[in-house]
């Protein structure tokens, strides 16, 4: 039987593998010798690899740089011993769950990306992409003419906020699902009398509530297409309609809007609602960039990925977070959330580098646990659910609540610090 001695271009690239594979052994130092003519072993991943001046390397992109893009990122880099680039719009990373504190008043404490990914091999390129070339295998960005080549992508892109489904959302609607547009909130809040927060999902009714506190001689008003926490137990919808109650947030419930003016809402039967400022929280959307590159898409723009969250389309292309349409085995598909975002980028880094070692993964393993809502500083609810996400008749409610909630909030934070930290069982 030949031996690793018998290569010796192999046993050199072999021995240069263990320097950089985590724990010497696995795919960086098998996986090399099978691109040699000669090699004993027959080849399996090396459509992997890339060749630079007579050096092995895998190049891992990460584009966002998000909740599930940051600790993708620095999981490839701790797992893989892959040369790992992070592309982000931006140079901070955004508490994304603590925006409508930041849209009341309050300020979010400052964390440059290059902070966080201290330590971890990771380079970061701040930049926004603008096309995904599937064919080359290059990401083009904005700013510069440079490309950046990959071997395997993980798309993280996150989601925006629609703007575009109801006319005059993007003229006169603001929102809080970035930084920049929640300070623009911030500002406005200033010049306002009356408010009315769009959209029946868990950001509007912290958005309402964060506003309705911090901010008492404002008038609040709380616009749903459908019931109040319609997705809540009896228990939850009483709590925080009396919650509602007390903030003094005026609540119109089934009331649809066809248009957003300067002056309020029109709503479907024509009704006008008056508010000097109208924030937008009825709906996200992700990014175009997955169909334009020609990845197989839901009707959402969704990347459709597999077990493994791998591009269905483009086995090389990893899919976690908002962008990506994750099912379960179950065929239950996992909603947009901070609470299924980082499972999905341990899972998906995860099924990479196993992969990339020839080494199989299990499917990923999820329950939701709960749904919590903060309503305002000194109060929150907590909604415990089934496996499925239907909800329990148990609540948490008051001051334990918002304690429960501002230690999730802090954990998210702690996670990106430290990735490896369990998400999902």
């Amino acid at each position: 039987m030949s031996r690793l001695a018998d290569f010796p271009a192999i046993a050199g690239i072999s021995q240069a593998a263990r320097r950089w594979s985590p724990r010497g052994v696995g795919m960086t130092r098998v996986t090399a010798c099978h691109a040699f003519a000669g090699c004993p072993v027959p080849p399996s991943n090396t459509s992997a690899w890339s060749w630079e001046d007579g050096t092995m390397t895998v190049r891992i992109v990460v584009v966002g740089g998000g909740y599930s893009g940051l600790a993708a990122a620095k999981l490839a880099a701790k797992w893989t011993g892959a040369q790992v680039t992070l592309i982000n719009a931006g140079d901070r990373f955004v508490e994304r769950v603590r925006l409508h504190q930041l849209a009341a008043g309050q300020r979010l404490r400052d964390r440059p990306l290059v902070d966080l990914l201290a330590g971890s091999g990771v380079e970061l390129v701040v930049d926004r992409v603008t096309e995904i070339d599937a064919a080359q295998r290059v990401v083009r960005l904005a700013n510069t003419s440079r490309v950046v080549r990959y071997d395997r992508l993980v798309y993280a892109l996150g989601s925006v906020a629609d703007m575009e489904s109801v006319p005059g959302v993007a003229e006169h609607a603001y929102t809080v699902a970035t930084g920049e547009q929640a300070s623009r909130l911030r500002e406005r809040i200033g010049d306002s009398d009356v408010i009315a927060v769009v959209g029946g999902g868990l950001t509007g009714i912290e958005a309402a509530a964060e506003l309705a506190e911090a901010h008492p001689g404002l008038k609040v008003r709380f616009v749903t297409r459908g019931a109040l926490g319609a997705t809540l137990s009896e228990r939850g919808r009483n709590y925080l309609r009396r919650t509602f109650d007390r903030l003094g947030v005026e609540l119109r419930e089934h009331a649809g809007v066809s248009e957003v003016r300067a002056d309020g809402l029109l709503l479907d039967d024509g009704e006008h609602v008056a508010a000097d400022t109208v924030v937008w929280t009825a709906g996200f959307k992700v990014s175009e960039l997955a169909r334009k590159a020609g990845f197989a898409v839901d009707d959402n723009g969704r990347l459709i990925v597999d077990e493994m969250l791998r591009s269905v389309s483009h086995p090389e292309i990893t899919g976690i977070g908002d962008a990506a349409a994750v099912r379960m085995r179950t065929g239950q598909e996992l909603r947009m959330a901070c609470a299924t975002g980082l499972p999905s980028a341990q899972h998906g880094i995860r099924a990479l580098a196993n992969d990339l070692a020839g080494r199989p993964t299990a499917p990923l393993r999820f329950r939701y646990f709960n749904q919590c809502i903060s309503l305002g500083r000194r109060d929150a609810l907590v909604q415990f659910v089934h496996a499925d996400d239907s909800p329990r008749e148990a609540v948490l409610t008051g001051r334990k609540a918002a304690l429960y909630k501002e230690a999730i909030v802090r954990g998210t934070v702690l996670f990106e610090r430290h990735p490896v930290i369990p998400t999902s069982f």
